[in-house]
């Protein structure tokens, strides 16, 4: 596989992996959710056998397009995540000095 072809790759994996995130915002019902990740599979694997470069490069562009329309103003993040509501939650503050326990 050559150079281009990992980075195509990559590429598209990210990409399904973001619609995926997206759409987690948007689902919160488990079931909900698992339709809409089938769905995203199935338009991703429509596109799978395109050879043609300018027709790959469209389908990438469109769907980030897409992508960025569909975000959530409100995006789910897990809790204890930076910018979660329990980060750093209390947490022990910093002593001035190391505490020392002779045996």
């Amino acid at each position: 596989m050559s150079e281009a072809q990992i980075a195509h790759r990559r590429l598209v994996q990210s990409l399904y992996r973001r619609s995926l995130k997206t759409a987690q915002d948007w689902y919160i019902d488990t079931n909900l959710f698992r339709r809409k990740a089938v769905e995203l599979r199935i338009q991703f694997d429509a596109n799978k056998g395109l050879t043609q470069p300018r027709q790959i490069a469209k389908v990438v562009q469109d769907a980030e397009r897409q992508l960025l329309e569909l975000r959530h103003p409100d995006p789910y993040i897990v809790p204890t995540a930076p910018g979660g509501s329990k980060f750093e939650r209390n947490v022990h503050p910093p002593t001035a000095e190391p505490i020392h326990v002779d045996h």
